[in-house]
């Protein structure tokens, strides 16, 4: 209240959600209050035990062994590799594929560094204490950092960029407007915030409109209709380029085609907030103290990923993705288990399932994408350039 005060009363939104989400005193990231995991406020894939790592590890070792080349002896100057991690959460993903590429490769983990971009103390500070077990050293830094000295690896953004900023735009029946966060104090009630039309948009912003296919506005599309636009992924996509010398960057997270994400029935957006386990579409209540999630436009993300010179490798499904890297079979081995071990048997079958239903984790998208090197189209999509996009 007193910030959006000081600010002249009302901001845009995408200033009120990164305020909420990253603020290092108040932020539900930058303080490290948000948890995850089932017990927590919501649950991703990693947090869900370690067979998503275990499935996705050999894709990362794909990668790494094609920087590598013949052997990590052979990189000299240039060694070690690194695994990046952006935005790592607890960090249980982090050490799941550490844990993975030690077991698995060990050559290879011998000369791999695991790396964690985290912008918010109290997150890092969790991480620093659950990848003390790691089998691979670690290190915190930030794009910026990386970029005095790019490393050559595999950068891995899982559930990241849907927490970038958006900004919330308006339909008022005759422009596109910037939507704001204004606060309003009542005598009677006390202070309460709302959103509300601001400034017509900027002749930047509606050239994205007619890009995506929003201009001219649809009838179907009524005063009050609103939805996001994503500002905060080119400058990522750019930061991330300059962290990584040559490498994939594989992005996994929550994304629509641009007919589905601007559908005239989509009236409010993808906008969601989550705190212990519940879903709101009020991105309003209790600021710093629920995450706030948008979904990614496909459209956008590879727009601003070509501009920031990346090259599409191909893109599924999660459901997909992880059937063709053995989802299946490790689902039948679970038959083989012992009797004894019923209980966590169903408990790992119901968690690679969730992993792949598409009304829970199963529709996420799985974008790969490459820079400074030419590497071959991954495991789990064969389809490399733009036309896998579906």
């Amino acid at each position: 209240m007193q910030r959006l005060e000081a600010s002249g009363g009302s901001v845009p939104f995408s200033t009120y959600m990164e305020w909420v989400l990253h603020d290092p005193h108040h932020g539900a990231y930058g303080t490290g209050r948000l948890r995850i995991g089932p017990a927590g406020d919501f649950a991703t894939a990693p947090s869900l035990g370690p067979d998503f790592a275990a499935l996705l590890a050999p894709q990362l070792a794909d990668w790494l062994q094609e920087l590598a080349g013949s052997s990590c002896g052979g990189l000299g100057a240039e060694a070690p590799l690194a695994l990046v991690e952006t935005g790592p959460g607890e960090g249980s993903l982090a050490l799941q594929l550490a844990q993975a590429l030690a077991a698995g490769w060990p050559d290879l983990a011998a000369c791999t560094e695991l790396v964690l971009v985290e912008p918010n103390a109290g997150m890092a500070e969790r991480q620093r204490a659950l990848l003390q077990a790691s089998p691979l050293p670690c290190r915190w830094a930030s794009f910026a950092e990386l970029a005095a000295a790019p490393v050559r690896g595999v950068l891995l953004a899982h559930e990241v960029l849907d927490a970038l900023a958006v900004e919330r735009i308006v339909w008022d029946g005759a422009l596109w407007r910037q939507q704001v966060v204004a606060l309003h104090k009542d005598p009677a009630a006390g202070p309460s915030l709302r959103l509300e039309p601001g400034e017509p948009l900027e002749p930047a912003a509606a050239a994205q409109l007619a890009a995506l296919g929003l201009l001219p506005p649809s009838p179907q599309r009524p005063p009050g209709w609103c939805t996001e636009l994503h500002p905060g992924l080119l400058p990522w996509l750019a930061g991330a380029a300059a962290a990584l010398k040559a490498g994939p960057l594989l992005v996994i997270d929550y994304a629509l085609e641009a007919w589905r994400y601007y559908a005239p029935q989509r009236s409010a957006g993808t906008l969601m907030a989550y705190r212990g386990q519940l879903a709101s579409s009020d991105p309003l209540q209790e600021p710093g103290t629920w995450d706030l999630t948008a979904h990614l436009c496909l459209e956008s993300l590879l727009a601003a990923a070509t501009s920031s010179g990346w090259q599409l490798l191909g893109q599924v499904r999660q459901g997909e993705a992880l059937l063709a890297l053995g989802l299946a079979e490790r689902l039948h081995g679970l038959q083989q288990g012992s009797a004894a071990d019923l209980g966590a048997l169903l408990a790992r079958r119901e968690a690679l399932l969730r992993l792949v239903d598409p009304h829970a984790l199963g529709d996420f998208r799985w974008v790969a994408l490459a820079r400074g090197m030419a590497v071959e189209a991954p495991r789990f999509s064969r389809e490399p350039g733009p036309s896998a996009i579906g």
